[in-house]
């Protein structure tokens, strides 16, 4: 069972997550996933858009190696090295997520990631 509170009373506007979720059920972690294909080779090169799909790509892959799909995704977690691409990650989240009730959400800004041509990093936590 997964309980959206979009923007409970009291609460500041929420632009596309749920200030608080809550979920009972078997927990699914997904790692922070980049921008790599399955044979580890970097998508995108310097296209922000390509990358983005090619992390929710994986993000997928990972939630069904659980047996989880996007429906029980109850967090997301993003890392972004510029914050320019967030309209390009908002409009491929909405192609996964059901925008009417989204799920928890942290956004951070960071000065690099792992591989310096990455450009984001996305973690999930699921219930199924």
């Amino acid at each position: 069972m997964i309980e959206h509170h979009g923007r409970p009373e009291g609460s500041p506007p929420a632009a596309g997550y749920s200030h608080a979720v809550a979920a009972t059920g078997r927990l699914v972690i997904v790692s922070g996933q980049v921008p790599l294909d399955a044979d580890g080779q970097l998508v995108g090169r310097g296209d922000p858009e390509a990358q983005v799909r090619q992390v929710f790509a994986n993000v997928t892959t990972a939630l069904a190696a659980a047996g989880a799909g996007w429906a029980d995704v109850v967090r997301l977690g993003y890392f972004l090295t510029d914050l320019a691409d967030l309209a390009i990650v908002r409009s491929v989240r909405d192609e996964h997520i059901a925008v009417e009730s989204p799920p928890a959400s942290t956004l951070v800004q960071v000065s690099g990631l792992v591989n310096p041509e990455f450009r984001v990093e996305i973690e999930a936590l699921a219930v199924v």
